[in-house]
C-alpha cells in the first residue's frame, strides 16, 4: 500500500516528465531499415565497430555490416525449437573488444530437456560453435509449454544477469494464476519454479562468468553463497516471464518486463491479468503466483473443490504446493514498477489497449557515446540523458520511462507515436549512440515480411532526407532486369536539393539516376542501396534486397468457356498449369503433391469487402491486434477464422457469447489456446467483429485435383452474391544461391447478376451498402469491375433508379477513358422507378478490368446527382457446343 501512496505523489500528466521542455520533434528522427525478411528474430547486439548481431529462435545467428550494408548468417546453432523454446538471448562479454566472447541462452537438441548458458568465441566473420563453454544448465519439461524467457544482460563488475520463465503451462480454467497442486497437473503449477527457492525456473539469475568457462557467484544475491535457504544463483523470484530484461550500466538497476497472465476479472478469487515492468537494485520476490500489479493477492484457491481459500499474505507469503522442493517461507512480495491490463491504464498514461507483452529496453546515457560532430552524428540528444527505454510487443510502441536517482517513476511520454513499429522485440543502443530496433514481425512463429532491423538516427541541424526505394520485381532468372525507383523520397528541408546514388553490387556500375533500370547478370542475393544527399552534405539510405538467379513460378489455368461469371448448372472443364524455369513443369520435375490447389466458396478474403457488416468487422479487426494471433485460414497462435465459424455457425447464441469472450478474454474453448481481453472494445464493435468471422462460416473450402471438371453447384439457394474463388500456390527448390520462391494465383468466378455494391471500387460515386446501390455524384464518376471476361456475354443490363438527371452511362475496357465497349443515353425522369437499359456488347473480346462510367449531358432543376446504379446484370449468350479447354 507505501507503493500506492507513492504514486500518487508522482506527475502522470500529459507532459510525460518533461514533454514541452525540450523534447525533440519526430520530425529529428529517421529511421533507417537495414535489413527485413528473418525468420523469428529475438534479440540484438551491437559490436564496438558498429555490425549488429541478429539471433533467430531457430538457432540462425546473422550480422549486419554497416560497411557493406549486408547482412550474413554467420552460424547456425542446432536447437530445439519447439514450444516456445530455441536460441532466444545474447550478450557480448563486457571485454569483447580484447576476447570476443559472445554468450548464448538456447534451448540444446538433446534427450533430456534443459536450457542452457554458454560462451562461445567471435572471430568477426563467424562463430566458432566448436569452442563452446557451458557455464550454466538448467533442467526444463518440454510436454507443456509455455514460458521460456531467455534474456541475457551485463551489468557492472562483470555480473551477468539471466532470465528464465516459469516453465508452466498457463492454461488453467479462467487463466488465473498457476497454482493448480492435483496430482498430475505439476506442470500447471508455478509454485514448483517460480516460487522454489530452489528451482532456477521463473527467475532472474545473477552469476560472474570466469576466463575458464565456469563462474561464481557474486556478493548481494537473494540466498546466501553456501545455498542455505535457496539456489544462490538467484537474484529475482516470482517471476512469470521476465521476457527482456535490462541493466542500467550506471545504476546498476535490473530492469525487466514480466508477461503477465489474461485473467478473466473476479476480484473474489484476485486481480484481473497484469502484465509488468520491474526496476529494482536490491534482490527480492516479485510476487509470481500469489501476487499481480501492486501486490494485489490471489486467493489460495483449490481446483479440487473450486473453492477459494484466504489471500496470500504479501509480508509473509507461504509456498505449501506439494511440488514445491524448497522452502516454504518466502520474502515479502515486492511490487512492480508499471502494470497494466487490457483497458486503457488508469494509473500509467501512454500504454494503449488490447493485447500485451513488455519490453524492457535500455537506458540512454548520452556521455557513453562520442558525437563526431552535430551534423553527421546519429547520436540521441542530452534530452534523453538516463530516460528508460521501453516497448509493447502486442500494441507496437515504444515509450520513455522518467525515473528519479531512487528508481521511482516520474513520467513516461511516447517516443515517435505516429512511426509504425512491426512488434517491436528488441531495443539497443549502438556504439554510434543511435537506437536499433529488432521487429519481430505480425505473426506468431513465423518468418514474416514486415520483421526487420531499424537504425533510428537524431539529426540535431539540418535533417537527413527520408528515403524511399522500391523496384518492380524482387526476383527472377538470369539475365534480370529491374525498373527502381525513388518516389516518396523527400526533405523535411524542402530548399534543399537532392542527389541520389544507387549502388546494385560488385561489378555493376552506380547510378545518379533517380529511377534507374539495371540487369543483373549473376546469381545471388543483391543488397541494393539508396543514399541520398541534400545540398548541404546529410546523406540517407535505404536498401533493397533482390534475388538473381531463380524465376518466380508461373501459374496458370486451362479452362473452356468465360473465366469470370458463374451461373446454374456450369461445368467448366480446367486444366492448372505450373512451370519454373529451374524446376521444370508438372510431371517433368514438378510433382503434383507439392502444388496446393483448392476452391473457396462463399465471402471469401478476396470478396468480403462487399458487404457493410462484412468490412466494417474486417476494418475492426485489421486495426486491432487480432491478427498477431489468428489467420485466415491457418493456425497460429489461435484457432483461424474459418476453423472459428465452422465450430459455431449453427449457434444461435455463438455471437453475444463470443463478444463477450473478445472482450472479458477467454481459455480452454479450443485446447490450450488464449483469447486476450479486449475491454477497450465497445459491445458494439466486438459483435461486429464477430459477424464478420461467422459469415466465413458460409464459406467452403475444398482440395481440388490439379485437372478435372469443376461444377458451380454449391450457390443454390444461397445468396447468389457470393464468389466462387479457385487458389494455387507452389513453392519452388530455389537456384543456390538464389532462395526459394512462391506463386500464388487466385481465379475468381461471380455470378452474373450483381449488385452494384459489390463492385471492386467507385470514384465520385456514393455507395448505399444497404441497398447496394450506388449513386454517381459527377460527371466522370465510375466503378470499376476487375478481371471481367466477356466471353459468351451479349450484353450488360444496367438497373438505374432514381434518376434525377439526363446523362450518358459509358462502358470501357482497361481504363476509364479506355476502348468503349458501349454506350446508353437516359432521359430526365423524376420519382424512382427503376429502368432497365441494356448495353449491346456484341462481339466485344474482354479479359480484363471493366469501367462503367457516367457522363452528364444535361443539369436540372431536380438538383445536383445523376443516376442511382442498383444492379449490373451480365446476359450471357444462349447455349453453344461445348468448347474444348481454351
Amino acid at each position: 500500500m507505501v507503493v500506492l501512496s507513492v504514486f500518487a505523489a508522482c506527475d502522470f500528466s500529459e507532459t510525460g516528465g518533461g514533454e514541452g521542455l525540450g523534447q525533440p520533434e519526430a520530425s529529428r528522427f529517421t529511421l533507417v531499415t537495414l535489413a527485413s525478411g528473418f525468420d523469428e528474430p529475438m534479440r540484438i547486439e551491437a559490436l564496438p565497430d558498429g555490425s549488429i548481431l541478429i539471433i533467430e529462435r531457430k538457432g540462425a545467428i546473422k550480422k549486419y555490416d554497416p560497411k557493406k550494408n549486408v547482412i550474413d548468417t554467420i552460424a547456425i546453432l542446432p536447437v530445439f525449437h519447439g514450444l516456445e523454446d530455441g536460441l532466444l538471448g545474447i550478450a557480448l562479454d563486457p571485454s569483447f573488444a580484447e576476447n570476443e566472447w559472445i554468450y548464448l541462452f538456447y534451448s540444446p537438441p538433446t534427450a533430456e530437456p534443459k536450457q542452457r548458458i554458454s560462451r562461445f568465441q567471435f572471430d568477426g566473420d563467424s562463430l566458432l560453435l566448436q569452442n563452446e563453454k557451458v557455464l550454466l544448465e538448467i533442467p526444463v519439461q518440454r510436454e507443456e509449454c509455455c514460458h521460456s524467457a531467455g534474456s541475457l544482460a551485463f551489468g557492472p563488475n562483470r555480473m551477468l544477469y539471466i532470465a528464465v520463465g516459469d516453465n508452466t503451462n498457463p492454461h488453467n480454467p479462467g487463466y488465473y494464476n498457476s497454482i493448480d497442486e492435483r496430482k498430475g497437473r505439476e506442470y500447471w503449477d508455478a509454485q514448483r519454479t517460480a516460487s522454489n527457492t530452489d528451482d532456477l525456473r521463473g527467475k532472474i539469475l545473477r552469476i560472474v562468468p570466469m576466463d575458464d568457462g565456469t563462474y561464481r557467484i557474486p556478493e548481494g544475491n537473494l540466498f546466501p553463497n553456501d545455498g542455505t535457504g535457496g539456489r544462490p544463483e538467484i537474484y529475482a523470484m516470482g517471476c512469470r516471464n521476465p521476457f527482456s530484461i535490462a541493466v542500467d550500466p550506471v545504476n546498476g538497476w535490473l530492469m525487466w518486463g514480466d508477461v503477465g497472465q489474461n485473467t478473466i476479472d473476479d476480484p473474489s478469487r484476485g486481480p484481473i491479468s497484469y502484465d509488468e515492468w520491474h526496476l529494482t537494485d536490491t534482490p527480492g520476490f516479485f510476487g509470481w503466483p500469489y501476487f499481480a500489479g501492486p501486490n494485489a493477492p490471489y486467493t489460495h484457491f483449490d481446483f479440487e473443490t473450486g473453492e477459494n481459500g484466504p489471500f496470500y499474505d504479501v509480508e509473509k507469503p507461504m509456498n505449501t504446493s506439494p511440488n514445491n522442493t524448497g522452502m516454504a517461507a518466502l520474502p515479502a512480495a515486492k511490487p512492480a514498477l508499471i502494470w497494466y491490463s487490457y483497458e486503457e491504464s488508469t494509473e500509467f498514461p501512454h500504454l494503449g489497449t488490447g493485447g500485451k507483452s513488455p519490453i524492457a529496453g535500455p537506458v540512454y546515457h548520452a556521455d557513453r557515446y562520442t558525437a563526431t560532430g552535430a551534423a553527421t552524428s546519429p547520436k540521441f540528444p542530452d534530452y534523453y540523458n538516463g530516460k528508460w527505454f521501453i516497448a509493447e510487443w502486442m500494441r507496437d510502441w515504444i515509450n520513455v520511462l522518467t525515473v528519479d536517482q531512487d528508481g521511482k517513476l516520474v513520467g513516461i511520454e511516447p517516443f515517435l507515436p505516429d512511426e509504425p513499429f512491426f512488434h517491436p522485440i528488441d531495443l539497443k543502443f549502438g556504439p554510434d549512440g543511435a537506437l536499433y530496433v529488432l521487429d519481430y514481425g505480425t505473426n506468431w512463429f513465423a518468418k514474416n515480411a514486415d520483421s526487420r532491423l531499424v537504425r533510428i538516427e537524431y539529426e540535431a541541424g539540418n535533417r537527413k532526407p527520408v528515403v524511399s526505394a522500391a523496384a518492380d520485381v524482387a526476383a527472377g532468372a538470369l539475365p534480370l532486369t529491374v525498373r527502381f525507383s525513388s518516389e516518396g523520397t523527400f526533405d523535411h528541408d524542402r530548399r534543399d536539393k537532392l542527389t541520389y546514388l544507387w549502388e546494385f553490387g560488385a561489378g555493376i556500375p552506380t547510378s545518379s539516376n533517380p529511377h534507374p533500370t539495371v540487369t543483373f547478370e549473376k546469381a545471388g542475393t543483391y543488397t541494393v542501396i539508396l543514399t541520398v544527399t541534400d545540398s548541404r552534405g546529410a546523406a540517407a539510405r535505404t536498401s533493397i534486397q533482390l534475388d538473381a538467379g531463380n524465376a518466380i513460378p508461373e501459374i496458370t489455368l486451362d479452362i473452356n468457356g468465360n473465366s469470370s461469371f458463374f451461373w446454374d448448372g456450369r461445368k467448366m472443364d480446367y486444366r492448372l498449369q505450373v512451370s519454373d524455369q529451374e524446376d521444370g513443369s508438372l510431371d517433368s520435375g514438378i510433382s503434383p503433391t507439392a502444388v496446393n490447389f483448392y476452391s473457396i466458396y462463399g465471402k471469401s478474403a478476396e470478396t468480403m469487402e462487399s458487404d457493410a457488416t462484412v468490412s466494417a468487422g474486417m476494418e475492426l479487426i485489421l486495426n486491432s491486434d487480432c491478427r498477431a494471433c489468428h489467420a485466415m485460414t491457418e493456425l497460429s497462435v489461435g484457432p483461424s477464422y474459418a476453423m472459428i465459424a465452422n465450430r459455431y455457425q449453427d449457434d444461435p447464441g455463438a455471437v453475444d457469447r463470443l463478444a463477450k469472450t473478445i472482450i472479458s478474454g477467454g481459455s480452454g474453448n479450443w485446447g490450450g489456446y488464449v483469447m486476450s481481453a479486449h475491454p477497450q472494445l465497445s459491445v458494439d464493435d466486438a459483435t461486429v467483429m464477430v459477424n464478420y468471422i461467422l459469415s466465413l462460416s458460409k464459406v467452403n473450402i475444398a482440395e481440388l485435383p490439379l485437372a478435372g471438371n469443376f461444377a458451380f453447384d454449391l450457390h443454390d439457394g444461397q445468396d447468389q452474391q457470393q464468389d466462387y474463388v479457385l487458389k494455387a500456390d507452389y513453392t519452388d527448390r530455389g537456384n543456390p544461391p538464389a532462395k526459394a520462391l512462391k506463386a500464388e494465383r487466385n481465379w475468381t468466378f461471380r455470378p452474373l447478376e450483381l449488385q452494384a455494391s459489390a463492385a471492386d471500387a467507385f470514384v465520385q460515386c456514393e455507395v448505399d451498402r444497404q441497398t447496394g446501390g450506388v449513386r454517381f455524384g459527377a460527371d466522370g464518376g465510375h466503378v470499376l469491375l476487375k478481371s471481367i471476361d466477356l466471353t459468351d456475354i451479349k450484353g450488360v443490363t444496367l438497373e438505374l433508379d432514381s434518376i434525377r438527371s439526363a446523362g450518358r452511362i459509358e462502358i470501357r475496357g482497361g481504363t476509364p477513358d479506355g476502348d468503349l465497349i458501349g454506350q446508353i443515353d437516359v432521359g430526365e425522369a423524376a420519382g424512382n422507378a427503376p429502368l432497365l437499359k441494356q448495353v449491346d456488347v456484341g462481339a466485344t473480346t474482354l479479359s480484363g478490368d471493366l469501367y462503367i462510367v457516367y457522363r452528364e449531358t444535361k443539369k436540372t432543376k431536380l438538383g445536383n446527382g445523376a443516376f442511382t446504379l442498383t444492379r449490373i446484370i451480365f446476359n450471357r449468350q444462349s447455349s453453344s457446343a461445348k468448347k474444348g479447354i481454351k
